[in-house]
């Protein structure tokens, strides 16, 4: 999400903070593209003018004119501009009301709600240890209560049984009183989705609204929304009553226009990130870090937090052992792979890191993702236990074998050598400075060397 604007920004900025000073004309010509880049990243019109306006007003004055770095300067204005119209701060979900709190799941069919509804409901699970009831309001769309059944049996969450032929609203009675009964402290309650907005949609999940007085209302929105996004957000929040946002599929190819939009028409705080099908693929929403991800600052403080929950802390005990001894086996280059696997898409990964857009080509050229990974891992796995611990006896006919054997060629196979290699050197380089010395070149060999 956001990567065409993210690139757009990041030529605009990059002009910019070439120049020694800058004059208005200056700043108004990076303004004009910054609109073209928000436009094509399908924010709305209105948005859009409201943005340019907000920081034409702050860039314009003599504090740019004349500070030190005038085009870092503007970067600035640009990003806290962002930071403003994305929400300014992180809200977390409102659970203060009498259990069981009711949370209404509300959108447009396909956008995701039923996953997300597990997803939330996982999370409040395992870092809240809430007592969670999942409950499927759909009674239209084939197969919908028995989705979220499974999905609730995966995050290990209780679902309402089903009763055949109940209706929406007295599906949520019973779900609440079922919580008040057996002592629930959360229900989420997947509500009906349509193909499109429509009065008889609307008017049902005000009823089911009126009978369960949720703490929360969030509207789930497919980030590939686009301009529909206004639409979708003022009517939801008009007829309903929106109190938070979660935007799916970011992890796709969607534009991003749809969190800029939807937090502008609403005023309703984006709350989290769907990126991914598996239940624990949901981020809280940070305005100030996706700002720095969209102008390309990444996001350390994401990408720690996201090791820290992901990454075994014995297994990393164990490699940083032998790094302090020299050592670094194909066996470790495989455990290295597996614990950033992991942490998700690669790609999302790399896009939290700072300055990534500058290597974005060669980022590209290195065709650094999942099946990447996952290649690399069958050349691993299709070689003996001798072979892994010593990768120096691995000569022509071994090769052939292990290319055959991981479905890959023997060109793979050479350049998954030479970058544990490169990664093996370094860690002997590393072994001699010490701990301060691994802070300092951090995790090497991320990108795989070319031929």
């Amino acid at each position: 999400m956001f990567e065409s604007l993210s690139g757009r920004l990041g030529e605009v900025f990059e002009r910019l903070k070439r120049r020694g000073a800058l004059n208005e004309a200056d700043v108004a010509e990076a303004l004009r593209e910054v609109r073209v880049a928000l436009l094509e990243a399908d924010v709305a019109l209105p948005v859009v003018k409201d943005f340019i306006a907000k920081v034409r007003d702050r860039a314009v004055g003599q504090e740019v004119i004349r500070s030190v770095s005038p085009g870092q300067m503007v970067v600035k204005i640009v990003h806290d501009t962002l930071v403003e119209t994305l929400g300014s701060e992180g809200v977390d979900l409102n659970l203060a009301a009498a259990a069981p709190v009711a949370i209404l799941m509300i959108g447009l069919q396909g956008s995701g709600k039923t996953t997300t509804s597990a997803k939330i409901a996982l999370r409040l699970k395992t870092r809240d240890k809430k007592k969670v009831l999942l409950a499927s309001l759909d009674v239209y769309r084939p197969a919908a209560q028995h989705q979220l059944a499974v999905l609730g049996e995966q995050a290990g969450v209780a679902t309402l049984p089903v009763v055949f032929g109940e209706m929406p609203v007295g599906i949520a009675r019973r779900a609440m009183e079922t919580g008040r009964r057996e002592g629930y402290d959360v229900v989420v309650l997947d509500t009906a989705g349509r193909l499109h907005i429509d009065q008889a949609l609307m008017a049902e999940v005000a009823q089911v609204r009126d009978v369960t007085h949720p703490a929360e209302t969030l509207l789930v929105a497919d980030a590939m929304t686009g301009q529909d996004a206004v639409t979708l957000a003022r009517e939801f929040n008009e007829k309903v009553g929106v109190t938070g946002i979660v935007l799916t599929r970011v992890d796709g190819d969607a534009r991003g226009g749809a969190a800029l939009s939807m937090r502008h028409v609403t005023g309703r705080p984006i709350k989290f990130l769907g990126a991914g099908e598996k239940l624990d693929a949901l981020e809280v929403f940070h305005p100030d870090r996706l700002a720095g991800r969209i102008l390309g600052m990444g996001d350390v403080v994401s990408l720690v937090e996201k090791a820290t929950e992901t990454i075994e802390k014995a297994e990393a005990e164990k490699l940083a052992a032998r790094v302090q001894k020299g050592q670094f086996d194909l066996e470790d280059l495989l455990g290295q792979m597996r614990q950033i696997r992991k942490m998700g898409d690669m790609k999302g990964i790399l896009g939290m890191l700072p300055g990534i857009g500058k290597i974005k080509q060669q980022i590209a050229d290195a065709k650094i993702d999942d099946k990447t990974v996952a290649r690399q891992e069958a050349i691993i796995l299709s070689m003996t236990a001798k072979e892994r611990r010593n990768p120096d006896i691995i000569k022509a006919s071994r090769k052939r074998r292990i290319a055959a054997g991981s479905g890959t060629t023997v060109q793979d196979v050479n350049r998954l050598l030479k970058q544990h290699q490169q990664m093996a050197d370094m860690m002997k380089k590393v072994s001699k400075m010490g701990k301060k010395g691994l802070m300092r070149h951090g995790i090497p060999g991320l990108l795989p060397p070319r031929g």
